[in-house]
């Protein structure tokens, strides 16, 4: 939504173009904490009395030690693969949602529409990208084989490998195991981050009201802040979600059987704190994962509408 009325809305051009290349970004700069997350989650070590669940330093470096460094970037084919139309539509949705949501008098779109657009835009981009992206991903980070040892074949060489032998195998449908649990993580998500972000940039912007724009450090900060936000909120979902991907199927099982033998057996064998195995690498990829994107879109996207608008019209602003 324009702060001034006579600013035209972003295009859906340049949300695709800006959400794209901030999605790149944000794969590149923090897969391997991603990687770690997954490992974590996966990872039955503390199950024994007496020992501890290995941290997340201690897992990046067993990763780096047993499968080399590069080991910390698989499953990034599969991610930056899904990542453009994923922030395609999380910010196109997002938008659309936003002004289907807004006072047709003002334009404005209250907070708690805001957050109901959120859940919307989250619960779109699990069902059409992030599920069967993820499914992917999980299964090139969790096999544990050195990248340098030319000898030792992976069960999935590639992606592209993965994606084929996992529909071969196990059917489609197995490319959407977990969705519920998907859109139920990526909807509060999206429904946290959105809100806080939109709340949080009014408010920069009303302690600053000379600034047309704000700063991409600002816009950083912000994001980091509402970034944060979801993984808290909904860790048991992640990791439940995780280890249901990880898993091939079981016939004669629902997936709510499945989901719920999953999380008997971690409360059972692992205790509670399973549930939150790996909070500290997601909240270290997520948050400044939202920063980048946030930062890089906005940039990217006043880039674009600078380039489309004559210089004698103000260009768009949030």
């Amino acid at each position: 939504m324009s702060r001034n009325g006579d600013k035209k809305p972003v295009g859906f051009a340049t949300h695709i173009t800006a959400g794209g290349i901030a999605g790149a970004m944000e794969a590149i700069c923090c897969q391997p904490l991603d990687t770690i997350k997954v490992r974590m989650q996966l990872s039955k070590s503390g199950m024994a009395p007496g020992t501890k669940p290995r941290g997340f330093l201690a897992t990046g470096v067993m990763i780096v030690r047993r499968e080399t460094p590069l080991a910390l970037y698989k499953g990034l084919g599969a991610v930056l693969s899904g990542i453009v139309p994923k922030m395609a539509i999380r910010f196109a949705s997002f938008e659309t949602y936003k002004e289907w949501l807004a006072d047709k008098s003002t334009g404005n779109t209250r907070v708690g529409n805001i957050f109901i657009a959120g859940l919307a835009a989250g619960t779109t981009e699990a069902v059409a990208v992030v599920c069967p992206m993820e499914v992917v991903k999980i299964r090139l980070q969790a096999q544990q084989h050195s990248l340098a040892d030319p000898l030792e074949a992976p069960r999935y060489r590639n992606a592209g490998h993965a994606v084929y032998t996992i529909i071969r195998e196990e059917g489609f449908s197995a490319l959407y195991r977990g969705v519920s649990l998907t859109a139920l993580r990526q909807a509060t998500n999206q429904g946290a981050n959105f809100t806080a972000y939109q709340e949080l940039k009014k408010l920069a912007h009303t302690y600053q009201p000379d600034l047309k724009d704000l700063p991409s450090y600002q816009h950083m900060i912000i994001g980091l802040i509402s970034g944060a936000m979801g993984p808290f909120s909904n860790a048991p979902i992640d990791t439940i979600k995780t280890r249901l991907q990880k898993a091939t199927y079981e016939p004669g099982t629902t997936a709510f059987e499945r989901i719920a033998a999953i999380a008997k057996d971690m409360w059972k064998q692992e205790g509670v704190r399973s549930f939150y195995k790996g909070i500290t690498p997601r909240v270290l990829r997520v948050a400044p994962g939202q920063a980048i994107v946030f930062a890089v879109y906005e940039k990217v996207r006043g880039i674009i509408e600078t380039m489309k608008v004559s210089p004698s019209q103000d260009r768009y602003s949030e």
